[in-house]
């Protein structure tokens, strides 16, 4: 990346709680992870994150090259694939998911570079059509352990990663070691591209194929546990900046 080219500027979706006693504070308040900011700043981006204001999803991204869908404790609404609320699906976010929703939308519009990661993933794969399981466990009880019981900066699990798919492209091996934090899955990709699964046979992976750059993952890799995620980041921001410079992002 040349030191004149300005940095792509990468949008992040936040986390939101409401607020109360104990918490950070009284009244509702926004939330992320530092490392997944610390992530594109090591990928060369710059991160800058974003509020909860779908009316605005289409002038904030007008700004942006590219956008980081976040994870969350917290699960996606059925209703956004056709399905009943199940028991297993608990804690709904929805103006989070009206928000990310409104900006992966926008994104897709624009053609600027989408990393959805966790829910965000999961999100994608609803809007290109897809459907959730909506707890692992009670479908598939011989799953492996998707919330693992070690620490999140650990790898969980491996997974098989599709060679004829951009994703294969980017980690250039047949398998990576992931970590784990999640009870739903992807059940159906929808129109997006299967680009890596557990051992399990668990969706790991998908992305959109009529797109330039819109991959999803079930893990976190701004974790950097295995060299496959610092090489996904490093694509996103190659692909983001390749926006900056092309005279049509941000300057």
């Amino acid at each position: 990346m040349s030191s004149y080219a300005p940095l792509p500027l990468i949008g992040v979706t936040l986390d939101q709680e409401t607020g109360g006693p104990g918490q950070y504070s009284a009244f509702p308040w926004y939330a992320v992870r530092a490392n997944y900011m610390s992530a594109v700043i090591k990928a060369g981006g710059l991160p800058v994150a974003l509020s909860h204001a779908p009316c605005l999803a289409d002038k904030i991204v007008a700004r942006l090259d590219g956008l980081v869908v976040t994870g969350g404790a917290f699960d996606i609404d059925p209703t956004l694939y056709n399905a009943p609320r199940e028991e297993t699906t608990t804690t709904l976010k929805p103006t989070r998911t009206a928000a990310e929703m409104a900006l992966i939308d926008a994104a897709m519009k624009r053609g600027i570079p989408i990393l959805g990661i966790c829910g965000g993933m999961q999100l994608l794969a609803a809007m290109l059509g897809g459907t959730l399981m909506q707890d692992i466990a009670t479908e598939q009880p011989d799953a492996l352990p998707h919330e693992q019981p070690n620490p999140r900066d650990q790898a969980g699990h491996i997974v098989k990663i599709e060679q004829n798919t951009l994703l294969g492209q980017i980690v250039g091996r047949g398998t990576m070691a992931v970590n784990s934090s999640h009870h739903q899955a992807v059940r159906s990709p929808g129109r997006a591209r299967i680009s890596a699964r557990a051992e399990d046979g668990i969706i790991e992976a998908i992305e959109d194929p009529t797109s330039r750059f819109c991959v999803g993952v079930q893990w976190h890799p701004e974790f950097l546990i295995d060299p496959g995620d610092s090489a996904l980041f490093a694509a996103f921001i190659q692909a983001a900046q390749d926006e900056t410079v092309s005279g049509d992002g941000v300057w």
